[in-house]
């Protein structure tokens, strides 16, 4: 069973590290907002793995990937999700409620730590390529010897595990330039690439 574990944590930790929506939002939070937003964004991006594990294992995602239309529905939530977010990347700053051009959210606001946590949960819980892969790939990957629902939870844990401390360590590395990035010229350059990063995530759910 060790084997079969540690080959399926290595798939897992390879497609915690691809970059993607995840990474790009953690971005714009914790560089705009500072670094208890990042987490909190983190938080938010791990409770909605959480989700998704449960519905897998519970047999629901299974359903949604079946469905046709469902998956249609939570594929363009998902894709206008993202779209949403890269245009008030590509806005600025200073059209966010409460935040000042080159200054973040008082990360001490009720507003500032819920919008977090929300941005991560929604980004996750409107990917539907989550829920392609937990219910393609995760039950070939559980490991025998475990019942089927006990080996997928456990592969669930450890994805979480996994972008806790991955993008966890990221947030930290930049928030110790978070100085640099607070520069006007940088700020506004990271803004425009994350908004294009973000809508191009978005284009690229809605069309495939």
């Amino acid at each position: 069973m060790l084997p079969a574990l540690l080959g399926a944590t290595g798939i897992l930790v390879l497609l915690t590290v691809v970059p993607g929506p995840d990474m790009a939002i953690v971005t714009r939070q914790a560089v705009t907002r500072g670094r208890g937003d990042g987490l909190r964004t983190v938080a938010g991006i791990a409770v909605g793995l959480l989700v998704w594990g449960a519905l897998t294992v519970a047999g629901l995602a299974a359903l949604l990937a079946a469905s046709a239309e469902v998956y249609l529905v939570v594929k363009l939530a998902g894709a206008a999700y993202l779209c949403r977010l890269g245009i008030r990347c590509l806005r600025g700053p200073g059209t966010e409620p409460g935040v000042e051009p080159g200054a973040g959210l008082a990360e001490d606001q009720p507003e500032a730590r819920g919008g977090a946590w929300r941005t991560g949960l929604v980004a996750n819980v409107l990917n539907p390529k989550i829920a392609v892969f937990y219910t393609g790939l995760l039950p070939t990957l559980a490991p025998p010897g475990l019942r089927p629902a006990t080996g997928m939870a456990l592969l669930v844990l450890i994805h979480v595990l996994l972008t806790l401390v991955w993008l966890g360590t990221y947030v930290y590395v930049l928030s110790r330039a978070r100085r640099f990035f607070a520069r006007p010229r940088v700020r506004r350059a990271l803004d425009r690439t994350t908004g294009v990063v973000l809508i191009g995530f978005g284009v690229r759910v809605a069309t495939t």
